[in-house]
């Protein structure tokens, strides 16, 4: 949970320096894992899919302060931030990525799947959307358990044109589920934009059919997502159930890296990165001296050594044991109920 400023009303701040300083590193932390990842996936390190959030951090980074540890975390498959932001180790995530038998999921799952049950981050999901209707089961068993916590569900624009979704949408309502659902709109769903995908490009009205509070957010403000994520948070903890967020972001690279991206211009690209998420915090900081410049640079060499430790520990970890392919397919459990 962010930590409001105590400064005067004259500031320009409206949060601590603890909050300003972990956007800074959590996004810096971002932004280099993902660089490297890009770089070591063209040395076919990294091999299979991959899709990279550089360019989104503060749809993450925000939301993470706006939230308590014990609420539910669930995505699609462009999900390494999330969980770097959350704590997991980059070292784990980064190991996932090389398919390595110390990654988050023992090398199995590889980019798409990366999960951490101890930081209540339920996964990166594959399947276009099917990580929505799993959102609203997770935020309906925090509700049939009687406690205070919430489900946030991040999916892409491209994911609202499923059934499955809407489904989800109507159930949330009808049952007041905890749950909080973020569109992370990019633009692109691939290579298609929202323009050319539906009638509807203001996705944030999508909600209004299911009576659902609707909200458009500028995803390339971290302080503006931690606000909308807050509110909604408050709403569910109250009992009232789910919230629509449209974070409106941006991707610098492509829909994933084998995307030659020739559906838009550099100007667009560039238009956006003058808006950059973590240059604007940067911003921020320095301007009302919340960290020195010597403060920035010790962050960014400690962000530096953190991804290339990552690196060193994917690269030095062994492969999977090809004997436990079949480990963790099923739970290894007694059901409470037998089949006759």
């Amino acid at each position: 949970m962010a930590k409001k400023s105590s400064t005067t009303t004259k500031s320009k701040v409206k949060y601590s320096k603890e909050t300003y300083t972990f956007w800074y590193e959590s996004m810096l932390l971002m932004r280099r894992f993902e660089e490297k990842a890009g770089q070591l996936y063209g040395q076919q390190k990294i091999r299979g899919f991959c899709h990279l959030y550089i360019g989104q951090e503060a749809c993450a980074a925000g939301a993470i302060t706006a939230l308590e540890k014990d609420d539910k975390w669930i995505t699609a498959y462009r999900d390494h931030a999330h969980p770097l932001g959350l704590g997991t180790d980059p070292g784990a995530v980064m190991a996932e990525l090389f398919g390595k038998a110390t990654g988050t999921t023992k090398g199995k799952g590889g980019s798409m799947h990366i999960f951490d049950k101890e930081r209540n981050f339920m996964g990166g999901h594959g399947i276009v959307g099917a990580q929505v209707p799993m959102g609203l089961g997770i935020g309906f068993a925090e509700k049939y358990k009687g406690t205070k916590n919430l489900c946030i569900c991040h999916m892409g624009d491209g994911a609202v044109r499923q059934g499955a979704v809407h489904e989800s949408f109507n159930l949330a309502m009808l049952y007041k589920v905890p749950v909080i659902f973020v569109i992370e709109n990019n633009g692109y769903a691939m290579g298609t934009s929202v323009k050319r995908s539906s009638n509807v490009d203001d996705l944030s009205t999508l909600g209004e059919s299911y009576d659902m509070p609707s909200f458009a957010v500028d995803g390339m403000n971290v302080e503006e997502v931690h606000e909308a994520v807050a509110e909604a948070a408050e709403r569910a903890r109250k009992g009232d159930g789910p919230t629509l967020l449209e974070v409106r972001t941006y991707r610098y690279k492509g829909h994933s890296m084998s995307d030659p991206q020739k559906y838009r211009t550099r100007e667009e690209v560039e238009e956006y990165k003058a808006k950059d998420p973590i240059e604007q915090v940067k911003k921020t900081i320095l301007d009302n001296k919340i960290l020195s410049e010597d403060d920035i640079k010790e962050i960014d060499a400690k962000v530096k050594k953190q991804v290339a430790d990552a690196v060193k520990f994917a690269e030095e970890s062994p492969w999977p044991d090809g004997q436990k392919a079949f480990e963790d397919v099923y739970m290894q459990e007694d059901y409470p109920f037998v089949m006759e």
